[in-house]
């Protein structure tokens, strides 16, 4: 699986964003990134916070090897 180019970091702010309240468009416009990302992301990691992002892609890694 393609490695993504955003941060654990970043990822889980662009989520809290959105669930703050901010337009999920205005949020994807801002991250440039696609439709599909954002609700990929939403579905993978909502409700976690940036250190349990990078875990869990870390765990992901491990097992795609």
């Amino acid at each position: 699986m393609k490695r993504s180019k955003f941060p654990e970091a970043q990822i889980a702010f662009i989520l809290q964003e959105a669930e703050e309240g901010t337009a999920v468009a205005e949020v994807r416009r801002k991250a440039a990134i696609l439709d599909g990302t954002f609700y990929t992301w939403k579905k993978r990691y909502r409700g976690l916070t940036p250190s349990e992002v990078k875990r869990m892609r870390q765990l992901e890694d491990e097992n795609n090897r």
